[in-house]
């Protein structure tokens, strides 16, 4: 049943092309030092090799084309750097790098130091894009820092010469290759910026080894371009050449020529544009100008005299008064005979009241006298209670001789018998009241203490 769920088998070409793609896209700009062995040269004038170390080695193919720009040619145990595609030789499976570039070991030291000062200049931020300025659109004046007999500099003046020849030219000569050549390059640069004569500074020179390009990867010509108050376009070598110059500068051009191009207006594009911005003016000016005397035509046939006017405004108010007279009548005339019809409505819709009228009127007088009979029977029952009430109070009880004797607690003492001695009494008579104390054991009016 696992079967019908396995994976379809791959060919062994297929394979193949799938490592040499992976290899390819994942493996590229290596340079691999080594020692040449196997070295075979065909009748091609192609290259097979294997490059090996202590440990390792691997076949390598120089075709003609590259083996052509060797200073020397190879030899076996050549001690080398070299560049290519590193992929797989699909006919036979077997992993191989297809040279590019090739160069002595002695150079790699040189890379190194490259990378270093690459890395530490980065680092600082000399390379940040916010510092770097923008080149003028339209400079005043262009500087070219190189050397007056390099041919990079008849490419820069000549190309300036042809899209913009109205732009001054100022020169700052130095040696561009060799010993020292780095400090004539810093001097230069710094000479130009304190002169400030130049709106913009061109820093060439043509290709070469990168030997010859060095005084470029130099840190004190880096240092002085990152001061330069100019904006500096680097113009090194060809487009695949690179120096630390390139990174520092506010643009990098590929050729020299090309940064000739980048700091120069196109005159010849210049003035193109300049008709093309001339056409559009006139074109935008005449249409104005028909807008404007079409417009100027339609006021004049508006313009009237004003006697005429006012004879039109005058109409035209006599006119709204008789309408407005009108209206006025109508809503009159409207309103009064709508006030007449619900005058109609009113009266006979109004209720008779004079029966109820009476009603209320007898039934207020029976219950005024109603009223008074009830208070009268009220006040003669009150009367009867108050003097039932006053027959039987407690105070003509009193009057007639009796008391009230009630504990310390205010409970009355019906029974002699409840008595203790040294108990504290309170006796009210007709008259007010007193506090006695019992002396004996047994209920008897000398038994109470008075005092």
């Amino acid at each position: 049943m696992s079967e019908l769920f396995a994976p379809a088998a791959v060919s062994v070409s297929e394979l193949n092309a799938l490592a040499k793609s992976l290899l390819e896209e994942n493996l590229f700009g290596l340079w691999v030092a080594g020692e040449v062995s196997n070295l075979t040269r065909a009748a091609s004038g192609h290259y097979y090799f294997s490059l090996k170390d202590s440990r390792a080695q691997v076949r390598c193919a120089m075709f003609k084309g590259t083996a052509a720009k060797l200073p020397a040619p190879l030899k076996e145990g050549d001690h080398i750097e070299l560049s290519g595609r590193i992929g797989i030789y699909e006919a036979r499976g077997e992993f191989q790098i297809t040279v590019n570039e090739v160069r002595l070991k002695g150079l790699g030291q040189l890379y190194e130091a490259y990378e270093k000062l690459k890395a530490k200049l980065q680092a600082e931020g000399v390379f940040a894009a916010e510092r770097k300025k923008p080149l003028p659109a339209h400079p005043r004046t262009i500087g070219i820092v190189t050397s007056l007999a390099a041919a990079a500099l008849r490419d820069v003046v000549s190309t300036l010469k042809r899209r913009a020849p109205e732009i001054p030219v100022i020169i700052y000569p130095t040696a561009v290759q060799g010993s020292g050549s780095e400090l004539q390059i810093a001097q230069a640069i710094q000479a130009a910026g304190q002169r400030n004569e130049a709106d913009v500074l061109i820093v060439c020179r043509g290709g070469g080894s990168i030997e010859d390009l060095w005084s470029f990867n130099e840190e004190i010509v880096v240092r002085a371009i990152e001061a330069c108050p100019i904006p500096v376009v680097s113009g090194v070598g060809h487009e695949t050449d690179f120096t630390l110059a390139d990174f520092v500068a506010d643009v990098r051009a590929p050729t020299p020529t090309g940064a000739a191009e980048l700091v120069s207006p196109n005159r010849l594009e210049s003035l193109h544009k300049l008709a093309q911005a001339q056409g559009r003016l006139k074109t935008a000016l005449q249409q104005r100008y028909y807008d404007a005397s079409q417009k100027t035509d339609w006021f004049a046939r508006q313009i009237r005299h004003p006697q005429q006017k006012l004879n039109e405004q005058r109409a035209q108010l006599h006119t709204l008064a008789q309408s407005m007279r009108f209206a006025m009548q109508n809503s009159h005339r409207f309103h009064a005979q709508r006030f007449a019809r619900q005058q109609q409505q009113l009266a006979h819709l109004r209720p008779d009241v004079s029966g109820a009228a009476r009603d209320v009127q007898s039934f207020q007088t029976a219950l005024k006298q109603h009223w008074h009979n009830l208070l009268a029977n009220r006040r003669q029952l009150l009367e009867k209670q108050a003097a039932l009430l006053e027959a039987v109070s407690p105070q003509h009880i009193l009057e007639r001789g009796f008391s009230v004797v009630k504990n310390s607690r205010g409970q009355v003492i019906r029974s002699a018998a409840a008595l203790k001695q040294g108990q504290k009494l309170h006796i009210t008579f007709a008259d007010g009241a007193t506090d006695v104390r019992v002396t004996g054991e047994t209920a008897q009016p000398d038994l109470f203490d008075y005092s």
